[in-house]
């Protein structure tokens, strides 16, 4: 016993340094054990950023697809066209040679984008000042605006593109709230009513003449005035 006692101490430096150089291995391979847990990490989470970037970049291209839109109306060269799906209702007049002079884009949405199938028509000033005249809501603008088309007139303003405090489009002073004598008025008086023009105007003045109107009603006895444009007018008429 007092042998090994001995070596023990003639060795003490010895042991000292081995137990130091294990706990220095172990130290380093827990370090590295780490760091290697920590790049291998950051390496994956880099290649989800990429991967998702890269998915980004692919939605955006996929987005921009060609779409068939045909413009008609008061433009140079009217017809169908095929455009990008990011493309503007300008951009397809510009394609159309742009605008005659007799054109009134006052109720179109120039900034419109364009889908697919979408029909652009451009009004005459004559077709936009006849159902300009008389507005008390904005609505009403949009709903001429497609009826004086076949199919909707997908260019047109919606309600929601206007500015309720646009006078230009719609008048919403008490003036205009006059009603106007069927059996009286003159043929600009006439006129003024939502989609009753020239050749309206003169049918009216034609039926009075032969027999005078008891009731607002009977307007729709004369030719070219039905149910629709009734409900246009019966507000703003009188016998």
């Amino acid at each position: 016993m007092e042998q090994i006692l001995e070596n023990l101490k003639e060795n003490k430096f010895f042991l000292g340094g081995f137990v130091i150089l294990f706990m220095i291995i172990i130290i380093s391979n827990v370090f590295i054990y780490f760091y290697l847990k920590y790049e291998f990490s950051n390496d994956n989470n880099n290649e989800f950023e990429e991967d998702n970037l890269l998915k980004d970049n692919l939605v955006v291209v996929d987005e921009i697809t060609k779409v068939t839109v045909e413009i008609k109306g008061e433009v140079k060269k009217p017809g169908v066209y095929e455009v990008n799906s990011n493309k503007r209702v300008n951009d397809v007049i510009a394609l159309a040679e742009g605008l005659t002079k007799n054109a009134d884009t006052s109720v179109n949405n120039l900034s419109k984008k364009v889908t697919d199938e979408m029909i652009i028509i451009i009004y005459s000033k004559e077709e936009v000042a006849n159902f300009t005249k008389v507005k008390e809501k904005e609505d009403l603008l949009y709903e001429e605006c497609v009826k004086t088309c076949v199919s909707n007139n997908n260019s047109c303003l919606n309600p929601n593109d206007l500015d309720s405090t646009t006078d230009t489009l719609v008048e919403t002073d008490e003036t205009n709230k006059k009603l106007v004598s069927i059996n009286k008025a003159s043929l600009d008086e006439l006129m003024t009513l939502p989609g009753i023009g020239e050749s309206k105007a003169k049918a009216i003045i034609s039926y009075r003449e032969k027999t005078k109107f008891n009731s607002i009603e009977e307007v729709k006895n004369v030719s070219g005035i039905g149910e629709s444009l009734y409900a246009q007018i019966k507000d703003f008429i009188t016998t």
